[in-house]
C-alpha cells in the first residue's frame, strides 16, 4: 500500500511541476499569438497591443499583419506599415520583408524600390536558409531588376549603414 501511495505522491508533484512548467513558458504573447491563430482577432489585438506598445518585436510583427489583412481591425496599411517598421529597426527580418513588400507595393507608405530594396536586403541577410529566405532574395531580385545601377548602390549602402535599434537590438 505504501508503494502505492508513493506512487500516487510523485504522480501529482510530475502534474504539478508540468503544470508550473507550462504556465511559465506559456505568456502573454504566446496567449495572444493562440488567440490569433484561432480566430479570436479581439482577444489577440487586447493580449499584443500592450507588449507591441512595450517593444516586444514579435507583438509588433502580428499586429502589422493584423493591420494588414484586417484580421480583427480595420485594414488598415499605414497602421500595418507603423508596426512592421517598429519590429523592421529592431531586426526582425519577417518584418523587414513586410516592410519591403509594403514599399515595393505602396502600401501605407509611398512607392519607393530604394527603401524596398533596402529591407528585403536586410531581411535576406537575417534569415536563415528556408522559404522564407529564399522569397526575401526572390523579392530583392524581382525590384533590382526594375532599378537602375545607381537606385541598387543608394539601396545597398542604406543596407550596410543600417543597425538595429530597441529592444531586439539590445
Amino acid at each position: 500500500m505504501r508503494h502505492w501511495k508513493r506512487g500516487l505522491v510523485s504522480g501529482i508533484l510530475f502534474l504539478a511541476v508540468a503544470l508550473v512548467l507550462v504556465m511559465w513558458v506559456s505568456g502573454p504573447y504566446e496567449d495572444g499569438q493562440d488567440a490569433y491563430v484561432s480566430g479570436d482577432y479581439a482577444m489577440a489585438l487586447r493580449l499584443l497591443l500592450p507588449l507591441a506598445e512595450q517593444g516586444h518585436v514579435d507583438a509588433q510583427n502580428l499586429l502589422g499583419i493584423m493591420y494588414r489583412e484586417g484580421h480583427g481591425v480595420l485594414q488598415d496599411h499605414v497602421e500595418a506599415a507603423k508596426w512592421f517598421r517598429l519590429a523592421a529597426e529592431q531586426g526582425f527580418a519577417g518584418a523587414q520583408a513586410s516592410l519591403g513588400v509594403t514599399y515595393l507595393e505602396g502600401l501605407g507608405l509611398p512607392q519607393d524600390d530604394v527603401q524596398a530594396l533596402m529591407w528585403f536586403n536586410l531581411a535576406a541577410s537575417r534569415f536563415p536558409p528556408g522559404e522564407d529566405h529564399d522569397r526575401a532574395v526572390q523579392d530583392r531580385d524581382t525590384v533590382a531588376k526594375r532599378m537602375t545601377p545607381a537606385q541598387i548602390a543608394e539601396a545597398e549602402k542604406l543596407a550596410r549603414e543600417w543597425s538595429p535599434r530597441g529592444k531586439q537590438a539590445e
